[in-house]
């Protein structure tokens, strides 16, 4: 019996391998893991014109055959037949997309290079002319030595060809047959053979590549990188202004209100000091978190953001972290929870568990409310320059102050506990394209929705429990509230270890349900400062405004440095536990991230009373 044919289809991730295999065996296919590993494994039978069957595989996508990850281990183990009772494919299906060539025949020199019969599916041809590209498929296979089909798989064009074709391949072989050849000679040619096989290109295609050749300049691409930033920066602190200035009003005018309609006691008090100055607190701060997401989306939606990928990569590289590290720590600008969890895609365990310990050190979206809050009340919104605010720039240096600490903490690790050397990575370049408004508008609409979530349950919760020990036991006459309540015990208790940074009572108390989310913070000084204040005119002040008449500059400055290095709420410690399978780790980013936010506010702390701030 003359065993069945077998084929695979092989490429970079988004060239359409998937799209092209359903279309080539339809119904005729499952789906299974490979031997061992969680890599999903698509097996399917493709019908020649012939009427012959033949075995199609769908490999993951990759890279290289030099595999740095599960699924590009699995790709080299099933073309080079590793696999135990598992043959080589007898036919290799490279799939390019059309529209990306340079950066798709890197790899599929590497495929050819192994002399077995291939057959390359130049596919998403209709999306390349769509962007003003078209392409000379017969220059491709003259330079390349194989034969090249044009495909689109979502229209089913070119499949008929491409099946008599891979049912003609085991007859032919490669005719530029090179094994030997470095990473930096196959990008070489692959540029070499993508310029020979462009027939036309329209304008708007040459601006996409001047754009990366600006973007992605060694030089002037981290400039205009900071330059984004900074004027993202400046936009927090001047666009939102006017918003939060109006929500600031509503928020009092409903205090006010529930003060007139309820009558003196406990019960308003709770309302009015517990819910209402804990949540509404916070929700004025929504503006700058819509501000902020509004620049990030469409950086992403714009293509934007992985070039700015690509040139963190080479920052990433010096201290000892992958490439692969960067989407992980950039999700970690949001939240570190979903940081930690993208690092399982990283391959390399200590490159993994680097990744994880340091991610915290991004600056969250939740600390957003304690800069702008502090930021707002001590620092002074004036014009240093063409454009540029003080507030804007404090802001800004911030997250510039995580990110070094981020990358210095890497840097440490990788030569110690995690000691390692940086592994590169491929990344895929999307195209430069217009922001779509109802996907940013979606997107804004998501975040928002998470953080007035996070408002009324988490921050209310942690609000009314704070009350609640703040009022109880009550004070006797003459006794400040505060100092009396079972809260003041504790902080005062935790005042004598946050003393020498410049913390005071109402600080060391704030710091306790900040570990249940950053933002607890600001409602737990709102509570704090409007329970602890008998005077009706100071409880009707901004929260900003009652900082400033309780606290030092050097202090203000010190609780920033603080929040830039402490860890981040319970869920970032239990997601660290879960993917660290144990508590070895979380123990140790509590300490260490404890350590250095106690150090840099100290050290901030005592620069700022020696320069009389």
């Amino acid at each position: 019996m003359t065993q069945q044919r077998s084929a695979a289809l092989v490429g970079n991730p988004n060239a359409g391998k998937s799209a092209l295999f359903n279309a080539l065996t339809g119904a005729r296919q499952k789906i299974a893991n490979y031997p061992g590993v969680t890599v999903e494994r698509k097996a399917g039978r493709l019908v020649l014109p012939s009427g012959e069957p033949v075995a199609l595989t769908d490999l993951p996508g990759s890279y290289s055959l030099t595999p740095t990850s599960p699924d590009e281990e699995v790709t080299r183990k099933v073309i080079l037949g590793e696999f135990p009772g598992e043959p080589a494919p007898q036919v290799l299906v490279v799939v390019l997309d059309a529209s990306n060539l340079e950066q798709h025949l890197v790899f599929a020199q590497e495929v050819i290079a192994l002399g077995r019969p291939v057959v390359v599916a130049l596919n998403m041809v209709d999306l390349a002319e769509r962007d003003g590209l078209v392409l000379d498929p017969a220059a491709l296979q003259e330079a390349l030595g194989v034969p090249v089909v044009p495909t689109v798989a979502v229209r089913r064009r070119g499949l008929a060809e491409l099946a008599e074709a891979i049912g003609a391949a085991e007859e032919r072989s490669p005719e530029h047959h090179r094994p030997h050849v470095t990473m930096t000679e196959r990008r070489l040619t692959a540029h070499a053979i993508a310029e020979s096989a462009i027939l036309s290109e329209t304008r708007r295609h040459r601006l996409h590549a001047r754009l990366d050749r600006l973007f992605l300049h060694p030089w002037l691409g981290p400039l205009i990188l900071f330059a984004a930033l900074f004027v993202v920066f400046q936009a927090v602190f001047t666009w939102a202004t006017p918003f939060a200035d109006a929500l600031q009003a509503g928020v009092d005018w409903l205090s006010q209100t529930v003060k007139a309609l309820l009558p003196a006691g406990l019960a308003r008090d709770l309302i009015t000091d517990g819910v209402i100055a804990g949540v509404g607190s916070v929700v004025v701060f929504l503006p700058q978190i819509v501000i902020l997401f509004f620049f990030i989306l469409a950086m992403e939606a714009s293509g934007y953001m992985a070039r700015a990928a690509f040139l963190m990569d080479r920052l990433m590289a010096r201290v000892g972290l992958s490439g692969r590290s960067f989407i992980p720590l950039l999700s970690s600008f949001a939240c570190a929870v979903p940081g930690i969890m993208a690092t399982r895609s990283i391959a390399d365990p200590k490159d993994r568990l680097t990744t994880i310990l340091v991610a915290p050190l991004m600056t969250c979206s939740a600390r957003l409310p304690v800069y702008t809050l502090i930021i707002a009340a001590f620092i002074p919104n004036t014009p240093v320059g063409w454009g540029m605010r003080l507030q804007g720039m404090v802001m800004m240096g911030l997250y510039v102050v995580g990110i070094v600490g981020a990358m210095l903490a890497a840097l440490i690790l990788r030569r110690t506990l995690t000691k390692g050397s940086a592994s590169g990575f491929i990344m895929e370049l999307p195209k430069y394209q217009m922001p779509r408004i109802k996907d940013m508008a979606l997107g804004l609409y998501q975040r928002v929705q998470i953080f007035l979530r996070r408002a009324g349950t988490i921050i209310l919760t942690v609000s009314v429990v704070l009350w609640l020990l703040l009022n109880f036991p009550r004070a006797g006459r003459g006794e400040d509230q505060v100092d009396a309540s079972l809260a003041g015990h504790i902080a005062n208790g935790l005042a004598v270890v946050l003393e020498p940074i410049g913390f005071n009572r109402d600080i060391s108390l704030a710091l306790i349900p900040a570990m249940a989310a950053r933002e607890v913070s600001v409602s737990s000084l709102a509570t704090t400062y409007a329970v602890g204040n008998t005077d009706e005119t100071k409880q009707t002040q901004a929260l900003g405004n009652q900082l400033k008449s309780h606290w030092s500059l050097p202090t203000a400055l010190a609780f920033l440095a603080w929040f830039v290095f402490a860890p981040q709420c319970m869920s970032t410690i239990a997601v660290t536990r879960r993917e660290t399978n144990g508590w070895k780790w979380p123990a140790f980013m509590l300490a260490y991230l404890f350590g250095l936010a106690y150090i840099f506010a100290g050290i901030t702390y005592w620069s700022a009373i020696a320069l009389g701030l």
